[in-house]
């Protein structure tokens, strides 16, 4: 399977049209359409309904265009670092996190690494652990900002100084706001929303005298925000971390933290025996400064 016939398949998923596609890669109908049937023979799969109008993909269609994306971005990103001067620092950094306010802990080392090397730009891909472990073992991004214990043997680890405290989202209006803190057997019988992976976390899942499948989940959640529009309706009780939504005064929402205290432990993490760019490398340093500082 040749890049380029992935490059060409891409083009069709998007352009939903044979014609369309000839007409943006500058070849001929009958030479992209012929590519196409090849790349279908040797996959052994149909890629495409081909309609009237327009083309779709298959469900194997889709699978390939999502694993495309993928090998064409890693291609990309292999290029622009190759094609850097040996003494010039610049390129992209990715670092996948979940959400937390510490964000500002990553934006504080790179706006100081920025002034001395301006070429260097970071760039924040928000999801859950499972998605930014993910993109860490495809190569996707560079690093994870992530909660809970890593496995050691498998990634890099630093440590960082600051930790996020766990709590319950809700209405104002709603009979638990008018506690100062959320305790376990306050939620046993309330509709619950949770982040999709809460119980990885051995600190939460001790949090609970019962297994998950006692309580009252009604959703789940991989990006807070989405949960707090879901109490915001009356659904129920978020459980997340605080500082993430808006809980002044003149919101409907407030927050209350859990008790006892339930606090997330962070690290950077980042694949090991990963060669690094001169960027990330830097990036890292910097990094350890600021954690150093905080010491």
């Amino acid at each position: 399977m040749e890049l380029r016939v992935l490059q060409y398949f891409l083009a069709v998923a998007r352009e939903q049209s044979i014609s369309g596609a000839a007409a943006s890669l500058h070849l001929s109908q009958p030479t992209l359409s012929r590519q196409l049937k090849d790349l279908e023979t040797e996959l052994g799969k149909d890629l495409f309904i081909r309609g009237n109008r327009k083309i779709t993909l298959t469900n194997e269609g889709m699978i390939l265009r999502k694993r495309a994306k993928e090998i064409m971005e890693l291609v990309q990103k292999a290029e622009d670092e190759i094609s850097l001067s040996d003494d010039l620092i610049a390129g992209d950094i990715t670092v996948g996190a979940g959400e937390t306010d510490n964000i500002r802990f990553l934006a504080r080392a790179m706006q100081c690494l920025q002034k001395q090397y301006p070429l260097v730009h970071l760039h924040i891909i928000s999801g859950d652990r499972v998605t930014v472990m993910e993109d860490l073992d495809r190569g996707l991004i560079d690093f994870g900002l992530v909660f809970g214990e890593v496995d050691a043997s498998k990634y890099e680890v630093m440590p960082v100084p600051y930790r996020d405290t766990w709590g319950v989202i809700m209405r104002r209006d709603a009979p638990l706001a008018k506690k100062e803190s959320i305790t376990a057997d306050d939620l046993l019988d309330k509709p619950l929303i949770l982040s999709r992976q809460a119980f990885q976390n051995e600190n939460f899942r001790k949090f609970f005298p019962c297994p998950p499948e006692e309580l009252h989940i009604v959703a789940t959640y991989n990006l807070f925000f989405n949960g707090s529009l879901m109490v915001d309706e009356g659904m129920g009780y978020a459980i997340g971390f605080d500082k993430l939504i808006n809980t002044h005064a003149d919101h409907n929402l407030c927050f209350r933290p859990l008790q006892p205290s339930l606090k997330a432990n962070m690290y950077i993490i980042w694949k090991k025996y990963q060669v690094l760019t001169k960027a990330s490398e830097k990036f890292l340093q910097r990094l350890d400064r600021c954690i150093f500082s905080q010491r």
